[in-house]
């Protein structure tokens, strides 16, 4: 699992150092339950688990909208890199 790379007590305003630390908390759990989820045996479990990674990618979702509100030179680089992967230079 990652850690955080900085203590977020020694910052100013740590909004969206801790928007980007969720994010990445829920990364790690999709991979997590989504590789649980390969491995079961029971259909049940494999079933919650994908469910559970499903929420988790929400959450995401849910921490990025919030960071795009904080982060404006943000929003301008995820623009710029969904460009270079469509051939928009």
């Amino acid at each position: 699992m990652s850690s955080l790379p900085i203590d977020l007590k020694k910052l100013k305003d740590a909004d969206k150092e801790i928007l980007r630390a969720g994010i990445i908390a829920e990364l790690d759990a999709v991979n997590l339950y989504e590789q649980f989820a390969a491995y079961a045996k029971s259909k049940k479990i494999k079933e919650v688990l994908l469910e559970i990674a499903k929420e988790e990618k929400t959450h995401i979702g849910e921490f990025q909208a919030l960071l795009l509100e904080l982060d404006k030179e943000q929003v301008e680089e995820l623009e710029k890199g969904k460009n270079e992967v469509m051939g928009k230079h």
